[in-house]
């Protein structure tokens, strides 16, 4: 089809980036704040390639905490978040701690929603009414795992070990 220009819905860096990242956009909470963490991790896609800014970039949040931040060149990105308490549901089930995370990218019609639990939460998260609905042998794909001084959480577009995403 020839080189065709790009529609906002198929690209998400080229023409947004310059609009959408400031400084300090990769952090809802100073890395010094009580209970901050640091969260790492990278976007691949279903071949199994990273997928590099400008071609991704992610939200984060929960509560009032709110973060943006874009994949490097490796399609790594890092985010700095506060670790949020269980809270109750209004149906009297507890929500295990876990920040929602929203993925645009290349490929992508519209953002995917997932999110991220904490792997300190086990008792949490066996309970947590949401990671019940996730088939058993994929629950393990939505906690992030320990890596030295942070965690680390992959979000795989497609394919083998496909992040669990949600409609909302």
């Amino acid at each position: 089809m020839g080189d065709s220009l790009q529609s906002p819905s198929q690209t998400s860096g080229p023409l947004f980036g310059f609009a959408l990242m400031f400084d300090g956009s990769d952090e809802a909470v100073p890395p010094e704040h009580p209970g901050a963490v640091r969260i790492e991790g990278a976007v691949i896609d279903g071949d199994g390639q990273p997928v590099a800014w400008p071609e991704c970039f992610l939200e984060f949040w929960h509560g009032e905490q709110w973060a943006r931040t874009r994949t490097d060149p490796g399609g790594v990105y890092r985010v700095v978040v506060r670790k949020p308490e269980a809270e109750p549901m209004p149906d009297g089930t507890v929500a295990a701690p876990h920040v929602n995370v929203a993925v645009f990218a290349r490929g992508l019609l519209k953002q995917v929603l997932t999110r991220v639990y904490f792997p300190d939460e086990q008792a949490a998260n066996d309970a947590d009414p949401v990671l019940e609905a996730v088939p058993a042998e994929d629950r393990p794909l939505l906690v992030a795992t320990r890596d030295g001084d942070h965690l680390r959480f992959d979000i795989h577009l497609q394919g083998e070990n496909e992040t669990p995403f949600f409609a909302f």
